[in-house]
């Protein structure tokens, strides 16, 4: 009898590890069939191949039904995409023509004989197609920007000279009202689009000018392991703390503010370009004495490196 129970333990045993091994060799099977389905996947081939009963077939199936919904998804997507790129080129396109024409035909206008109050009347009919002008334009790079259209081409390039660039550029409206605006020589670089980069601290510094009445703005780079700061200082009106928020927002201004030229569109524009670029921006303000917005890009080699 003790021999009977021996022997049952024994074929006991012998069927629990037969069936571990075969529960073993069979979960590797699958494992491997899923990782072979997989990188099928990855190199484009979502087609079935198995068509049973078995977990093989069933997670093939759903694999192939995800990634075609998947790849649909995706194409659709690209499709929305395009048909966008085509919109905004169509904008672009169409008002451009028009705009032309206004300021064109306010400029022959402008060489006539004019009595003072139709003078005036021109003056605001060119002054607002500008207005439009810029408006289009700014719409049509913050929709690319939202969209993932635009393309940034990273160059290494000097601070210094697009610092430079920059005051050159608002030197005379500063000076029209009474303020400077300088910057400190650097020979620190900055690995980013040179285009749009200028384009994202103009703005900031563009809204600095505009809204200093006394005293002035200056702009210096600051150099950290990944990135190098660039500052625009002012002492103008500053930003409270509840704006400060909102500021970077499309179309936002504030009530003290409302009275300035401007759209606000610059600020929104200038965090877009250099989020897109790989960088950040950062804002400390005071109400009363003035804003600093600390603009982080990423670093380049530096001129001293190179030479």
């Amino acid at each position: 009898m003790q021999l009977i129970f021996i022997v049952i333990l024994a074929l006991i045993a012998v069927i629990s590890i037969v069936f571990a091994i075969y529960t073993r060799v069979s979960t590797r099977r699958t494992l491997n069939n899923v990782s072979d389905m997989l990188d099928r996947a990855i190199e484009g081939d979502i087609s079935e191949t198995t068509f049973d009963e078995s977990m093989e077939s069933l997670i093939e199936s759903k694999l192939h039904e995800y990634l075609t919904s998947s790849s649909l998804s995706a194409q659709k997507v690209e499709e929305e995409k395009e048909k966008i790129k085509t919109l905004i080129s169509d904008i672009s396109h169409q008002t451009k023509t028009p705009i032309a024409n206004l300021v064109l035909y306010s400029d022959l206008l402008a060489e006539e004989d004019l009595s003072e109050s139709s003078k005036q009347k021109l003056d605001a009919i060119r002054s607002q197609s500008e207005k439009l002008q810029f408006l289009i334009d700014s719409l049509v790079k913050m929709s690319r920007l939202e969209n993932g259209l635009m393309n940034y081409v990273p160059v290494v390039s000097s601070v210094e000279e697009l610092l430079e660039s920059i005051t050159d550029n608002l030197s005379s409206k500063a000076a029209s009202k009474g303020i400077t605006i300088e910057y400190e020589p650097t020979d620190l670089c900055i690995n980013s689009d040179p285009k749009w980069t200028y384009e994202a601290i103009f703005n900031i510094a563009d809204n600095a000018v505009k809204y200093t009445h006394e005293g002035g703005v200056k702009m210096y780079a600051t150099e950290y392991e990944m990135f190098v700061r660039i500052d625009i200082e002012d002492t103008g009106i500053g930003i409270s703390e509840e704006d400060s928020a909102k500021v970077f927002s499309r179309f936002y201004r504030s009530r003290e503010v409302s009275e300035e030229e401007g759209v606000g569109i610059g600020l929104c524009l200038a965090r877009e370009i250099i989020t897109g670029v790989g960088g950040y921006i950062r804002l400390e303000s005071t109400p009363g004495k003035g804003s600093k917005f600390s603009v982080y890009v990423p670093k380049g080699k530096n001129l001293s490196e190179v030479s």
